[in-house]
């Protein structure tokens, strides 16, 4: 069996319609786009494990300081934001996949006290690719990130950043 093909295929496109199409796929990010585009694409750049690389490839090689600027344009996990409907289409999709827009008060306190308790601790947004989980293992993920040091939160950080980009290719797969 085959990967699934991106439609259109990234290797086709121009730099303009390229960035256009796949720009959004890292939040408020289109700079990885384009420098996976200068970069060269082929044919192994068509499914989403090989456009996902080649751009994971760009964000990985990226200086620490654009590393964190991509992290943090992330938003909170069951924010402020998510409450005044700013998110992304891709955001709010993957939030309310999750349960996040039916939490209740309690539970938004919650998501809000460990969202700033987060953020004092590591200077950025907690971020996880929440596709196929729930608003319980969100929290108990929170209390375990938590603990981890602030190299290891960063790499997990992208590592889940990453994780999220493979899923939104995953989602423009030709039907």
């Amino acid at each position: 069996m085959t990967e699934e093909i991106l439609d259109p295929r990234p290797s086709t496109l121009d730099r303009e319609t390229f960035v256009r199409r796949y720009g959004d796929v890292y939040e408020h990010s289109p700079w990885i786009a384009e420098q996976a585009w200068d970069a060269g694409l082929d044919e192994r750049h068509d499914t989403p494990a090989g456009l996902s690389e080649a751009l994971a490839a760009v964000l990985d090689a990226a200086p620490e300081t654009r590393q964190l600027a991509v992290i943090r344009a992330h938003p909170d996990l069951a924010g402020k934001a998510a409450e005044r409907g700013e998110l992304t289409d891709d955001s709010t999709r993957e939030q309310a996949g999750a349960g996040l827009d039916q939490c209740s008060p309690e539970e938004f306190a919650r998501f809000h006290r460990y969202n700033d308790a987060y953020k004092a601790r590591f200077d950025f947004p907690f971020v996880m690719a929440v596709k196929g989980s729930d608003r319980h293992r969100i929290l108990a993920a929170f209390e375990r990130r938590l603990e981890h040091t602030p190299d290891e939160e960063r790499r997990t950080a992208l590592e889940q950043i990453h994780r999220i980009a493979r899923l939104r290719l995953e989602g423009r797969v030709a039907r």
